[in-house]
């Protein structure tokens, strides 16, 4: 996620430029700002209205954003690497020939034209002979060993109790549409959704060597099978909340809860040996097992059949490629046309061999003092928060003390993970291409479930390295930051200090922040779920997280849809705090010597970039489907959300009060 020139040379030591905040670098390009629109109306507009103008949606995406210009850098560095790979000669087995066969084995889309649905008919033709329920349950197994997420999902996680030891996890699955609410709806979009799923089920069946009639016939068991799943699945506002999903119990009470087999599925998987375990909705376990036992086998199979056809239909021929396109894609999101199919090949191998590539990137695009000047700036936001936190007046004296010392405890990593993945178990043929995500699919899937019964390593990570984006673990209490966002428009040592607060700044406040907003707040230092609040502070936090989601759900995502301000609490709650945080360690770097640059502010220079990390387009459809689906607020709100409950944003372009961008009943948590 950078261009073909290293990333280190981007560098310099930030304390040198927390030293002189004044000579910080090239000049403010305010080139940028769109000048026509008034600060205090609409702050979105005049930080990213010519950034908007300048960068229509492309035909082969459905929402382009400030995050996807650095991906597209990123991936270019990536194809860079294997596309050297390929052409190279390696010793088998090396991991230049893992990386550079799976990403020819990809390319070659004459070969996978050539063997058609060959790869899967052993599979198909498994599927096509279930008669009874052991053969569904020999079936299931088999999927889910491929990656195939067939009725629930099984899998390992820390204890949320005893964060110390990893514990084996079963929890809802089984939905192919976005989620629970696109079967149960009755809107007329939903109804309108919901017949062309059958009609795309329909013809990848078809594709499959299905006969019309037949095909339709199945499309509809499918629909049917997964509209009983989704009326037993949790909604997502009450999936976010860990106490909800926390129900442990041993394996004699998940057989008196389910009456299955579990003992040969738990060895059928290949798990370790166990005691207990969680189950994150036992209502759900309860219902599905309800609902789908007396379904006749041929539901079984249409369903199954299916699944198989969406988990590898882009590693089939063109015709499944094509369909998956035109309803996931071109449909439901709004892309008109696929990306390129280097680049999906890229992201392919990203997925299945993430730490091979990413030893690589590091060591094209990332170097070890990048990673300590990331770390120091790290090291100011948290002082920040500490400040935030000791200066709190809603928060009593026993709380604040449990919040500063799991403050403390923080795990922070930049960069890239302590330990890399080891994939000497995984075998990368040139010319199988599907075969080859079967074997890494697998391989994950042990690496996963090996965990279980054993101490949880903290230091793991659960993105890439090049990935743009950054996360919170509550159960690990870590920030992790991949060097793919450590870069412009986040990052960039050579220009203004304070519109780097304001853009990686702010996103390191945010993960921070992550660790004390709805859900991470209901875990401690060590990582436990458990009550450190006394109940006057909980009460408090509650009514102010509250302000911030009605204050969201006021929002209108796309039409007559809302945002959901439930969903989105924990994203915007960090994006508040996290923006307040970094403003604060701003201001301690610059202890009043700012410079102004063009016109504006050291202030008005951090909210410039602040928003313009979240300018973004995205068609209709991608606007709806995450409004419904995604925790995180459109760029659009993530930013006027947030300047509205600041007065420091008021106070640096002069804001009066009844203006759109001082909120009436402005709202702060942290």
């Amino acid at each position: 996620m950078c261009s073909r020139f290293l990333l280190a040379t981007l560098f310099m030591p930030l304390l040198a430029l927390a030293a002189d905040p004044v000579a910080s670098g090239p000049a403010f390009d305010a080139s940028t700002v769109d000048r026509s629109a008034n600060p205090c109306v609409d702050f979105y507009q005049y930080a990213c209205g010519k950034w908007i103008a300048q960068h229509p949606l492309p035909s082969d995406r459905s929402r382009y954003a400030r995050f996807t210009e650095v991906s597209e850098r990123n991936e270019k560095v990536l194809l860079d690497i294997l596309e050297r790979a390929a052409l190279a000669k390696v010793v088998t087995g090396s991991p230049l020939q893992k990386l550079g066969d799976e990403f020819a084995s990809c390319m070659d889309t004459a070969t996978i034209n050539q063997k058609g649905i060959a790869p899967l008919k052993a599979e198909l033709e498994r599927i096509g002979a279930i008669a009874g329920h052991s053969d569904i349950f020999d079936e299931t197994v088999r999927l889910q060993l491929i990656g195939v997420p067939a009725f629930f999902l099984f899998d390992s996680q820390p204890d949320y109790k005893n964060s110390n030891r990893t514990v084996a996890n079963i929890q809802q699955g089984g939905l192919s549409l976005p989620d629970r609410d696109y079967y149960l709806k009755t809107d007329p979009k939903s109804v309108e959704i919901r017949q062309r799923y059958v009609e795309h089920v329909a013809k990848m069946l078809q594709l499959a060597g299905e006969p019309a009639e037949a095909a339709k016939t199945h499309a509809q068991m499918v629909l049917d099978m997964e509209t009983i799943l989704a009326r037993n699945s949790t909604d997502r506002v009450s999936m976010r909340d860990p106490l909800k999903r926390y129900h442990m119990m041993k394996r004699a009470e998940l057989a008196e809860l389910v009456h299955f087999d579990w003992d040969a599925y738990f060895a059928a998987m290949h798990a370790p040996d166990f005691e207990s375990l969680n189950v994150s909705n036992p209502d759900f376990l309860k219902g599905m097992a309800a609902g789908i036992v007396d379904q006749p086998m041929e539901t079984f199979r249409a369903y199954l059949t299916f699944h198989l056809l969406r988990r590898f239909a882009d590693l089939l021929p063109e015709a499944f490629e094509k369909e998956n396109f035109e309803f996931w894609e071109r449909y439901l999101t709004g892309a008109r046309e696929p990306r390129p199919r280097q680049f999906r090949c890229v992201m392919a191998v990203d997925r299945g061999l993430g730490d091979l590539l990413g030893q690589k990137y590091i060591d094209t695009a990332f170097g070890p003092d990048a990673k300590r000047q990331i770390t120091e700036l790290v090291d100011q936001l948290d002082k920040a928060l500490g400040q935030d936190i000791q200066t709190l007046g809603w928060m009593t004296e026993d709380t604040r003390k449990a919040a500063l010392t799991k403050l403390a405890a923080i795990t922070n990593n930049v960069g890239y993970p302590k330990k890399w993945r080891d994939y000497s178990a995984v075998t990368i043929a040139r010319d199988d291409y599907l075969g080859n995500s079967m074997q890494m699919a697998e391989a994950a899937r042990q690496r996963d479930l090996d965990k279980i019964g054993k101490p949880t390593d903290k230091t793991e990570w659960n993105m890439t390295t090049p990935t743009v984006n950054a996360f919170y673990s509550p159960p690990l209490n870590s920030i992790n930051f991949p060097a793919g966002i450590l870069q412009l428009p986040f990052f960039d040592p050579h220009r203004d200090m304070a519109l780097n607060y304001g853009a990686i700044g702010t996103v390191i406040g945010h993960e921070m922040t992550h660790g004390f907003d709805d859900e991470g707040r209901k875990f401690d230092g060590d990582g436990n779920l458990r009550d450190w609040w006394t109940p006057a502070d909980g009460a408090a936090f509650e009514k102010r997280a509250a302000c911030i989601a009605d204050e969201y759900s006021g929002f209108t995502a796309v039409d007559d849809l809302k945002l959901n301000g439930k969903l989105t609490l924990g994203e915007n709650t960090a994006d508040n705090g996290g923006a307040r945080v970094a403003y604060m360690a701003m201001e301690n770097a610059l202890n009043g010597k700012g410079a102004t640059i063009d016109g504006y502010t050291p202030e008005q220079r951090f909210f410039l970039g602040f928003a313009q990390v979240w300018c973004q387009n995205q068609s209709p459809q991608e606007a709806r489907q995450r409004a419904i689906t995604d925790p995180h607020s459109p760029g659009l709100f993530r930013t006027i959300g947030t300047v509205e409950n600041m007065p420091e944003f008021q106070k640096a372009f002069s804001c009066k009060s009844g203006q759109p961008m001082v909120s009436a009943n402005a709202c702060r948590v942290w």
